[in-house]
């Protein structure tokens, strides 16, 4: 049997916490070490438990933290004081500036989701797996709301519906044959859609799924310019 991840959870409502913890445990593939109420407590259990994974709401009262970026000020914590622990944030806001605060020193073993993800336990494992790996998501419904954002803006050669597609893929941090599998096409299809939205966009083409993410992130900014962190 595989072993299961280590993960601690983080939210100060009680009934959050003790639900997602719950949740997780049913999978059997999450193992949650601790179940803290603050962003002071989040960064004290990763020290003592050794996660590989800790999952923290956005917003926790107490301790010095930037007040309504607690979470995502413990999470950069965590992650430089160990950096192999992979950070899942759950926000209910799908501004893209939580998005941006997360990902600004790299996307490396990070993923933002929305809150309601938590109901969904195949999207909130899939973020596990993937940062636990090292691997980076942001939920498809920022990528959605900053894309059609965009459109109205018209800064950019518009994208075809099958390329807005693949991007919202490679914002999950997916591998080309693993965008193939979810749109049901041809790897070659992905690689040639892949390849026409870097040269829309004017980005440099690259394998790596970390600068895939962060190039999403580049193009849904509010500002154009080098993608954060990378």
């Amino acid at each position: 049997m595989p072993e299961r991840i280590r993960t601690i959870v983080a939210d100060d409502h009680y009934l959050v916490r003790e639900g997602t913890r719950r949740l997780l445990e049913t999978s059997g593939e999450v193992l949650v070490v601790g179940a803290v109420g603050n962003a002071d407590e989040l960064v004290d259990a990763a020290r003592r438990l050794g996660p590989d994974v800790v999952i923290t709401d956005i917003r926790m009262p107490g301790g010095e933290w930037r007040q309504g970026f607690e979470g995502i000020d413990a999470a950069h914590r965590v992650h430089a004081d160990h950096p192999g622990v992979g950070v899942v944030v759950l926000s209910q806001f799908s501004d893209a500036l939580f998005a941006f605060e997360l990902f600004k020193h790299g996307t490396e073993g990070f993923a933002y989701l929305l809150k309601d993800r938590v109901g969904d336990l195949d999207e909130l494992l899939g973020a596990i797996r993937a940062v636990a790996s090292g691997g980076s998501v942001i939920d498809p419904k920022v990528v959605e709301g900053l894309l059609a954002r965009r459109d109205v803006r018209g800064e950019q050669e518009a994208l075809t519906p099958r390329e807005r597609d693949v991007l919202r893929e490679m914002a999950h941090g997916r591998s080309n044959g693993a965008i193939a599998r979810a749109l049901h096409l041809s790897v070659s299809s992905v690689e040639k859609n892949v390849n026409s939205i870097f040269a829309k966009l004017g980005l440099e083409n690259s394998g790596d799924v970390h600068r895939r993410v962060a190039a999403v992130l580049a193009y849904l900014g509010p500002e154009r310019g080098a993608a954060p962190g990378v």
